[in-house]
């Protein structure tokens, strides 16, 4: 039997529990502890199936079982106490027998569904709670980034400024470098001249 198919074992136990209240008695408040003790422990019951129902088989596909379950339940006790209201002590007012009957199955059935109910926030909770970790990690991740990024950009400005600076300096080097030569060569071609009109005037003579 496949593990999915076990999952549906227990809205058939649910469905034993509402049809099994039916053979309890309607006095709750009679000073009768054990029976007021029985239905307690059958809400106890209805409640961990809903629990389990909706861990199992889902809020939306759950629910509509344990409504279901119910509706049948609810139907088999108005014709089981119809045709046999000798045995549940029914002598007259069956109409209002068959509604507290069917009452006792839809609270039962509500208490499974309230089970459910608290499953299911309990569930939501969690991934809200995962959700809120997961965004505060995210904006951690981005500040995080932000501030490396911050860095980087100073860092890179930093090393432009130090370039731009070397380069400025290279560049006025490589200025007084040729401003220095042209004199030289100034110099040069003027100490030439000289010589050649010494030259010249040595000759004359």
């Amino acid at each position: 039997m496949k593990k999915e198919n076990l999952y549906y074992l227990t809205p058939v136990l649910l469905g034993i529990f509402l049809f099994s209240s039916d053979f309890l008695s309607p006095k709750l408040f009679t000073g009768e502890i054990l029976n007021f003790a029985v239905w307690f422990i059958l809400s106890i019951f209805a409640f961990s199936c809903g629990w389990i129902i909706n861990k199992t088989l889902g809020w939306t596909h759950g629910g509509k079982l344990v409504f279901a379950v119910t509706v049948a339940t609810s139907a088999m006790s108005a014709f089981l106490v119809s045709f046999f209201s000798g045995y549940f002590g029914i002598n007259d007012l069956l109409a209002e027998n068959l509604i507290l009957y069917t009452l006792r199955n839809v609270m039962l059935g509500a208490i499974a569904l309230f089970g459910m109910a608290v499953a299911e926030l309990l569930v939501t909770q969690r991934e809200l709670r995962a959700i809120k970790s997961h965004k505060e990690m995210n904006m951690k991740f981005a500040d995080d980034a932000k501030r490396e990024t911050e860095t980087i950009i100073r860092e890179a400005n930093s090393k432009a400024k130090e370039i731009l600076l070397q380069a400025e300096k290279e560049a006025n080097d490589l200025i007084n470098r040729k401003n220095q030569i042209e004199r030289q060569l100034k110099e040069f071609i003027r100490t030439e001249k000289e010589l050649i009109k010494q030259y010249e005037a040595e000759e004359n003579q």
